[in-house]
């Protein structure tokens, strides 16, 4: 089988998965027109082959991973082509930047030609085929996804569904009268049914383009404009329109766009006697297109744009059976976080979590704290009712507040949309205006200033502890405030959101490098959370996520599980410093520092915010780790009573040792004492003797010498001296 029948193959094997529900949806919305089905079915092959090789290629990977962009490694940016690199070529010169922030899919804001003054800042688009002149040109947007996807990012684009601006093709044909056009679109003879649309129909830009309709001169009729008068709404219950636009949607796929921002799509279909939004008709077009998708570019993901209250929002993912759009936006809880920051209550947050965690795992929101629109205060009010906040009161106070017209703020925004009437208004601002970067710095307020980065890093941290997707509007990452410049342009100054639309600035980006600057400080520490986030399986869309109790109306908690994984994320949204009052049972981890704590009674700063980690692995391991050093302990402790016997045994040999040698030191002593006493002894009666036999020595010899001194005087004396030694003889015989 070559090529070709391979490929015919692949697209009848989508297409046979999903024919009779496809058939079904589509005879039932465009009554049984089966010309309009079988042009429609052409369409989806025609679309497919065209589809170059290596986008088919990126189909069957992500057929075979179809959480491809659930993962926990993905992170996405907004920008507007001109405002951050002037061209689209000036885009993919960025991409390093990109790269080094983490970025792993770009929000490209609107590109397609629209027309200068009447563009809605690119959302009246008059080509969908064609790049804006001054951005570059489709194949400049051809080779930046293809330099996206080498780097691993995608690329989402808008898509605009409801509309077409009034120089669309389309709608130049319907004012030079051909009738097939104009039933592209919605135009009557008179206000007769406008008027009767209008008593049903809400206005959404009730200040800068008030009512739903608009005078065509050209032809002389009404022609439906919900949103600006040069913006004609589509009659999608017309199958060309459907067909033409899903046409448009493939075109823009095949240029390399991974994700597909439908925007404004409550709105795609119009009934009389009904406020002409969330219609059951726009669920099965958004139906069918999902499967159209998943027939011809299954790579591509369905972004809805459904900036709605709540239970309006969820039905737009449809069912796990047969779902719809693949993610949406999570309008409500970018709404609560700013009302969390003015209030510092998170009672409203708890209850609106507490809705989206109960949700299956399946469905996946685009989370973000700022983007290219303002901020409408849809909230529930229904449960802030029993706090006694009042809607109409409660969405002045955060007007104010956000305005730096409250005590205590500093926000720094502006209105959009102000309607005094039902007090309505909407703000404006980025991220770090709102947090107070802006007022700190103008005050050289350093103490501010670091308390305003904390919430601001704490807002981001927030954000990338929730399931799904996180978005970053570009120039957060770096801090960037508000641009004023906006009121003195007069294509400009009358919409406000502008403020927040400001040229990236290049000049500050290269302080990120500098950690004592503000665009250093935020930089490196989002690049940390980003990290981080990516790194532990805690934070993949599959986790279990449930609302922590802290028994503290400032500090929010949320739990975070999965496979044997475990996460405690605390946010103090006071300006005091806070406990939360919880009492897990296990050790954990911090993850910003590597302290190991309990998470009890955890004490947090002023807008400060923890992620402590447990993991079952960490804790066998930990567990091995304390058994190996109770084992080493014990060896160590054996070891050592060894040594300390064995130094006992000779200190005692050694002590006995020195005691033998004093006892025979004693010994010896005693014995010299005792020889010296016996000679002394010895001497003394040697001396005695020797005295004894001179004394008796010089007796004799005095003897002698008396009787020789006798014998002389005899011989001298003669006779008489014979006589007397006769005599004396004769008396010794005797």
């Amino acid at each position: 089988m070559g090529k070709t029948e391979g490929q015919a193959e692949e697209f009848r094997a989508r297409l046979d998965k999903r024919l009779d529900e496809l058939k079904w949806l589509y005879s039932e919305l465009y009554h049984n027109d089966e010309n309009a089905f079988q042009y429609f079915l052409s369409m989806l092959y025609r679309m497919y082959e065209t589809r170059p090789e290596p986008m088919k290629q990126l189909d069957r990977e992500r057929e075979a991973n179809p959480d491809w962009c659930r993962s926990n490694e993905v992170l996405g940016m907004m920008l507007y082509t001109n405002c951050f690199g002037g061209t689209l070529r000036g885009v993919q010169e960025h991409l390093p930047y990109l790269k080094e922030a983490g970025v792993t899919y770009i929000h490209l804001m609107p590109l397609l030609a629209s027309p200068k003054g009447r563009s809605d800042g690119g959302y009246a688009v008059a080509d969908f085929r064609t790049v804006e002149p001054e951005l570059g040109t489709m194949e400049d947007f051809a080779a930046l996804a293809t330099a996206c996807h080498k780097n691993g990012m995608s690329v989402c684009l808008d898509f605009v569904m409801n509309h077409t601006s009034e120089d669309h093709e389309w709608a130049r044909r319907a004012k030079a009268g051909e009738k097939e056009f104009q039933d592209r679109y919605f135009f009557f003879d008179n206000w007769n049914i406008p008027n009767d649309f209008d008593r049903t129909v809400p206005q959404v830009f009730p200040t800068t383009a008030p009512g739903n309709f608009s005078w065509c001169d050209a032809v002389q009729k009404v022609v439906m404009t919900t949103f600006y008068p040069y913006q004609w709404d589509l009659n999608y219950a017309n199958p060309t329109v459907f067909n033409d636009m899903t046409e448009n949607l493939f075109f823009l796929c095949n240029q390399g766009a991974d994700i597909i921002r439908l925007d404004a799509v409550p709105y795609i279909w119009k009934a009389l006697g009904t406020t002409c939004r969330n219609l059951p008709q726009v669920h099965t077009l958004v139906r069918i297109m999902r499967m159209a998708v998943e027939i011809v570019c299954p790579a591509t993901q369905l972004l809805g744009e459904v900036v709605m209250e709540p239970s309006k929002v969820v039905p737009y993912f449809g069912t796990l059976e047969k779902p719809e759009c693949n993610m949406l936006y999570n309008v409500t809880t970018m709404a609560t976080t700013w009302h969390t920051v003015a209030t510092r209550d998170v009672r409203l947050m708890k209850h609106q979590l507490g809705q989206i965690f109960a949700l299956p795992k399946q469905y996946s929101f685009l989370n973000y704290l700022r983007c290219h629109d303002d901020i409408g205060w849809g909230l529930d009010y229904g449960f802030l009712k029993q706090f006694g906040i009042d809607e109409v009161g409660h969405k002045h106070f955060l007007n104010d507040f956000f305005r730096g017209y409250f005590y205590g703020s500093d926000a720094r925004g502006e209105l959009y949309n102000d309607d005094p009437r039902i007090g309505d208004a909407r703000l404006c601002g980025t991220t770090a205006s709102l947090c107070g970067i802006e007022a700190a710095e103008y005050e050289g307020n350093q103490w501010k200033l670091d308390r305003a980065i904390r919430l601001d890093i704490m807002l981001h941290a927030f954000l990338f502890t929730l399931s799904g997707v996180p978005v970053i509007y570009s120039g957060d990452e770096i801090g960037q405030r508000n641009d004023y410049s906006y009121h003195e342009d007069p294509y400009k100054w009358d919409d406000s959101r502008y403020l927040h639309r400001g040229n990236f600035s290049w000049e500050d980006a290269e302080k990120r490098k500098d950690p004592t600057t503000r665009e250093g400080r935020i930089f490196t520490a989002l690049r940390e959370l980003e990290t981080i986030r990516a790194t532990h399986e805690v934070f993949r869309a599959e986790a279990d996520t449930w609302i922590m109790e802290t028994y503290n109306d400032h500090i929010l908690g949320i739990g975070r599980y999965y496979n044997g994984e475990k996460l405690v994320a605390l946010f103090n949204f006071d300006v005091q410093d806070g406990t939360a009052w919880i009492n897990e049972p296990e050790e954990y981890r911090n993850l910003l520092n590597g302290d190991r704590c309990r998470a009890t009674a955890y004490g947090l700063p002023a807008f400060g915010f923890v992620w402590l980690y447990w993991s079952k692995e960490e804790e066998i391991e930990a567990a091995k780790q304390a058994e190996s050093a109770r084992e080493a302990a014990e060896k160590q402790a054996e070891k050592e009573r060894k040594a300390a016997a064995r130094k006992k045994a000779a200190e005692e040999k050694k002590a006995a040792k020195q005691v033998a040698e004093e006892a025979a030191a004693k010994a010896a002593t005693e014995e010299a004492a005792a020889k010296a006493e016996a000679e002394e002894a010895a001497a003394k009666q040697a001396a005695e003797e020797a005295a004894a036999r001179a004394a008796a020595e010089e007796a004799a010899r005095k003897t002698v010498e008396a009787i020789m001194k006798t014998e002389r005087a005899a011989k001298k004396s003669g006779t008489g001296a014979k006589t007397k030694r006769t005599a004396k003889k004769k008396g010794s015989k005797k």
